[in-house]
């Protein structure tokens, strides 16, 4: 028997048990051969899950969000001009999709609710055959579906979640997450509220009663009564609550002069809206002028509270008026696009999806063993936020973080939000310890 048809018939024989295709790209062979895992790709196409709020408190974020992803698809499969494909380094991405197969996508709906969110990612996994699953403007909702994904053996690409849990006591090893977190906003923001309002100062905090709105006043209490501040009391609040009138009233009396509001999407515009209603930044209590703190601030949350946000200090993931070279090309990419410039919640979903392809061109496999080895302390640059690492001991990106405040003088009905301060990363840097948890295994098993 010829040489050559030997080697036929151990081609034919190797496709049947691999699930390999004989015209397979060279790069395919190490997968193809790879043992099983959850929803592997056997066609041309590879299927991503976007799962954000496209109903309730944080839809306008959810919208933002899905415009970003579907324009992260378009320039992986090598349409548009490529935004940060183009800045995005040390980079393994091609503009041909991931290791060659078109990216396709399913949405859901999680409507901020982390039930509603784990059965739409159930879906995805178990119908739609996705292998990524992305999405969340609630950290209710990242932790639900983290963990589902975890149980599934699919990767976890987190959007806009900033509870501490998130990559802390309810760490995944499926899971990743790029947005900063709590703990960051308030090392950020302490040291630049002290120099703006003194040492000497009482603060009264409402916050949303989920995981993000009480780690959020865990970590603002902190720092804030690290600089010398009094914490006057703290009060929970239902997300989507609409009228916050009956936890405003209350703060007129109670000695505080300072109100933070743990507060974020439709829920931050009217509570800041009816704080600024009922007069709050017209008294001046203690001989001083009273102040509103917003820790999680978004150039979306600005625009719905209009005038009210005027000079609010706040923290954010990213801004779009940042004028290094990655930004400039995101914002111009999704402002050709959608004829508005991007939000935070955007970028780093624009970037996530990016950072999952380019981890498995990395690893030459979308199983999650190799996805989750490639990004474990993967050090990059080019996608908005500076040199960034996802720091291998409970998958948090760490990065300089944005200090900002609502702009006095606004050019136009975007330019809202004004960048005071670059916090350096080694400011808000922390021991992965102190929030607990454990990453536990990979699941790369069939699901």
């Amino acid at each position: 028997m010829s040489k050559k048809l030997i080697n036929r018939r151990e081609l034919i024989r190797n496709a049947a048990i691999g699930g390999a295709a004989l015209a397979a790209p060279l790069h395919f062979v190490r997968d193809a051969h790879a043992e099983a895992y959850c929803n592997m790709p056997t066609g041309k196409t590879v299927t991503l899950g976007f799962n954000v709020p496209q109903s309730g408190p944080y839809a306008d974020e959810g919208a933002d969000e899905l415009r970003a992803f579907k324009l992260a698809v378009k320039h992986l499969n090598g349409e548009g001009d490529g935004g940060m494909l183009n800045t995005f380094k040390p980079s393994s991405l091609k503009g041909n999709g991931i290791l060659g197969k078109k990216v396709v996508f399913v949405t859901g709906d999680t409507q901020t609710k982390s039930d509603a969110a784990r059965a739409s990612a159930k879906r995805m996994i178990e119908k739609d055959g996705v292998v990524m699953i992305s999405g969340g403007s609630s950290s209710g909702v990242a932790i639900a579906v983290q963990g589902l994904c975890q149980e599934a053996g699919i990767i976890f690409m987190a959007g806009l979640t900033h509870s501490n849990d998130t990559t802390g006591k309810d760490k995944k090893r499926n899971g990743f997450r790029h947005f900063f977190n709590a703990y960051m906003s308030g090392a950020a923001l302490a040291p630049v509220l002290e120099k703006a309002y003194g040492k000497d100062r009482k603060a009264y905090h409402l916050t949303a009663d989920y995981t993000w709105g009480w780690t959020q006043e865990e970590s603002m209490k902190k720092f804030t009564e690290q600089i010398g501040w009094k914490t006057v009391k703290t009060v929970r609040t239902p997300v989507g609550a609409g009228d916050f009138s009956q936890y405003i009233t209350p703060v007129l009396n109670s000695g505080a002069d300072v109100l933070i509001l743990n507060h974020y999407g439709k829920d931050m515009i009217n509570s800041i809206t009816q704080a600024v209603q009922f007069g709050l930044r017209d008294k001046v209590v203690n001989g001083k002028k009273f102040e509103i703190v917003v820790p999680l601030f978004s150039r979306l949350m600005a625009q719905g509270a209009g005038d009210a946000i005027k000079g609010v200090y706040g923290s954010t993931n990213w801004n779009w008026q940042l004028q290094d070279a990655a930004s400039k090309a995101f914002v111009k990419s999704f402002g050709k696009e959608y004829g508005q410039p991007p939000s935070m919640a955007a970028q780093t979903c624009y970037v996530q999806t990016l950072l999952y392809a380019n981890a498995c061109e990395m690893a030459g496999t979308f199983s999650p063993a190799g996805v989750v080895k490639a990004l474990e302390g993967f050090k990059f640059d080019g996608l908005g936020n500076g040199p960034t690492e996802y720091r291998a001991a409970d998958h948090q990106c760490f990065k300089d973080v944005l200090v900002v405040r609502g702009n006095e003088k606004p050019k136009s009905k975007f330019d809202l939000l004004e960048v005071v301060e670059i916090t350096p990363r080694a400011k808000v840097e922390y021991d992965p310890k102190i929030f607990g948890g454990e990453l536990g295994p990979v699941n790369a098993k069939p699901c």
